[in-house]
């Protein structure tokens, strides 16, 4: 018989209201929703949690490095159980104080606080680049999935997100992967049936982009490291960005290597 996951403390109906939400900062190591400057960072996160949604309904499901919570929530929407981890203190109260249908806790992800095939899905969206060992936090979620279970990560492309670099482009994160990379570190824990997709700029951002200088991304990155105010054309484009301008496109229909970020999916042993 399959483990179950242990109960979470969590808000219900009749408990008092939680606490005042703990205010999150815009750090750089995770995207926050409501704020115009980040917001093409938000919506590209994001963007991934709602084409895969549906995946998890009726499930229960382990969200592994929630951050800010709202793709949690997003997929609390939908499956019959969500239970976060993150490491970050602030984070996990965050997402407790601000998501009541989430169960929350603090836990380091070598280590996940789980029963072994206790949960359906696992969902790592934006976090295994963060990690200092990748294989250990993969072995984990092979542990905690249940036979036939499935884990989804997405991360940033390192072909294109740190061009012609030995160390990544961003401080927060310790190893960035391409898609053979993310493959091999997947088949290496045991999951199978190991399938990549890209996320592409779609249409509008295109045009955005030649609008730029042949990079929104690069036109935001730039004027932050020189710490210069944004011009008014740019910030406008930048809040109006949704997840509707950008593409996830099979790896068999398009180059997989000039993808932004790549997302997996992988069935666990």
């Amino acid at each position: 018989m399959s483990a179950t996951v242990p109960d979470v403390p969590r808000h219900s109906p009749g408990d008092p209201p939680p606490a005042a939400d703990p205010v999150l900062t815009l750090t750089g190591e995770r995207t926050i929703p409501d704020l115009d400057v980040e917001n093409y960072w938000f919506r590209r996160h994001q963007v991934v949690y709602q084409r895969l949604a549906g995946r998890c309904a009726g499930r229960e499901v382990l969200e592994a490095g929630c951050g800010e919570g709202y793709g949690a929530d997003l997929i609390a929407g939908v499956a019959r159980r969500v239970v976060a981890v993150d490491y970050d203190e602030a984070a996990v109260a965050h997402v407790r104080a601000r998501y009541p249908r989430v169960e929350v806790m603090r836990a380091n992800l070598a280590e996940l606080p789980l029963p072994a095939a206790s949960v359906d899905i696992v969902v790592n969206f934006q976090v295994i680049e963060h990690l200092w060992d990748q294989a250990q936090f993969v072995a984990e979620c092979a542990r905690v999935l249940r036979r036939g279970g499935s884990l989804m990560v997405s991360t940033p492309n390192r072909i294109t997100f740190s061009p012609g670099r030995d160390t990544p482009i961003n401080p927060f994160h310790t190893r960035e992967l391409n898609a053979d990379e993310l493959t091999e570190l997947l088949l290496g824990a045991g999951f199978r049936e190991v399938s990549v997709s890209g996320l592409f700029h779609g249409p509008r951002l295109r045009e955005l982009d030649a609008r730029h200088g042949g990079s929104i991304i690069d036109a935001q990155i730039e004027l932050a490291m020189a710490g210069a105010p944004w011009p008014p054309e740019l910030a406008a484009d930048v809040a109006a960005v949704t997840t509707d301008d950008f593409d996830i496109v099979d790896s068999g229909r398009r180059d997989i290597d000039d993808s932004l970020d790549l997302i997996a999916i992988a069935v666990a042993p």
